[in-house]
């Protein structure tokens, strides 16, 4: 029995290395999505591993030694996304209608063809704005009905599982489709107005992973993020950034990303919201992000019902409560952070210059 231990430890222990390194390999980063599956397997293990092996023997108690190093590890990168941990937004106070952003992303599955499941739950929860990714031209079909209450729109329909739209009820202006890393997977830029006259700056993101169908690296990924990051930092007004960025909220460049922008996760103290994958209990994290500046708290968050896509629906309502923005602190960046935010975009050749900034070239709304 001994012998298994020894292999399934070392298996165990090699899953939690690898993703110490900085390598960009796929199958290096893809280790940063199951951690929590990890920790579970590991807890099971460490503690199989006390029932039933002697322990009398000096081999056990390092086999238990080390899985218990891995266990701390993979706790210290999770743990900030459960209850046990203080909340990095605050809640709102009293969350006024005139301030308020209520959001829905949604990665609504190129294949899917539950479009009246979809959108009777966005008649539902009646979000004041709607991203969806991976909407080609049959779902842009679908979706303009909501037109008559969502106006004001941006839309790019491909059939590469990169398409984006945006369905808002708020003035938004300065709307632009970029292709920032990659020519065939855009993102998303615009200036909207809250119901009080305050503008926020929008930005909707949905970068390819690293996998072997897509990218062998996650270097295009993770440039895309380091220069919204590297754009946003320096916004005088209100920003959020939305989407299917995936990567997970634990991960080295999505806290590589909060660091550089000064973006808050208002899923810190709360909760995971698992959104991928919908069918498969056991092997869910968060793809699905909402960032925020300091301006806004959170009324509420939420992983809405299953709709017929991978991915779960993420609800986020804001409040823009700009006094208390000295209650709220996110990460800190440090110079090495910020030279390894400076690498991975010269590693593209893209700069913070190419993300629109659309305050910049503000129209009357």
């Amino acid at each position: 029995m001994q012998p298994a231990f020894l292999i399934i430890t070392v298996i165990l222990t090699l899953l939690t290395v690898l993703p110490v390194s900085r390598h960009e390999a796929w199958w290096i980063r893809d280790l940063d999505f199951p951690r929590l599956q990890l920790f579970l397997i590991i807890l099971v293990t460490l503690v199989l591993e006390l029932l039933l092996l002697d322990l009398s023997l000096p081999l056990t108690w390092g086999l238990v030694s080390v899985l218990l190093l891995c266990l701390i590890y993979q706790a210290w990168w999770i743990t900030p996304y459960s209850f046990l941990f203080p909340v990095e937004v605050k809640t709102a106070q009293a969350p006024d209608p005139q301030n308020s952003i209520k959001i829905i992303t949604a990665n609504v599955l190129m294949s899917n063809r539950n479009a009246a499941g979809f959108i009777e739950l966005v008649r539902e929860y009646a979000p004041d704005i709607l991203v969806t990714l991976e909407s080609n031209s049959w779902w842009q079909a679908q979706l303009d009905c909501l037109e008559t209450d969502y106006p004001y729109t941006i839309k790019c329909p491909l059939d590469n599982r990169y398409g984006m739209h945006v369905y808002s009820r708020l003035p938004m202006v300065n709307r632009q489709i970029e292709y920032l890393v990659e020519p065939d997977k855009p993102s998303m830029h615009a200036l909207i107005m809250l119901p009080s006259g305050h503008r926020v700056r929008i930005h909707f993101l949905h970068p390819a992973p690293p996998s072997p169908t897509e990218n062998d690296e996650s270097s295009e990924r993770d440039a895309e993020l380091v220069i919204v990051a590297r754009s946003v930092t320096d916004a005088d007004l209100p920003v959020i950034v939305t989407g299917d960025l995936n990567d997970v909220a634990w991960s080295r460049t999505t806290r590589l990303f909060r660091k550089i922008s000064g973006l808050l996760d208002p899923r810190v103290g709360r909760g995971m919201f698992n959104t991928f994958h919908a069918d498969y209990w056991y092997l869910r994290w968060p793809l699905d992000h909402l960032f925020h500046s300091r301006h806004f708290t959170l009324n509420s968050m939420g992983r809405l019902r299953s709709f017929g896509s991978d991915h779960f629906a993420l609800y986020t309502e804001l409040v823009f409560e700009h006094d208390r923005d000295d209650e709220q602190n996110g990460l800190d960046a440090d110079e090495d952070d910020e030279a390894r935010a400076r690498k991975k975009a010269m590693n593209q050749r893209v700069n913070k210059s190419d993300v629109p900034q659309p305050e910049q070239h503000a129209h009357p709304i």
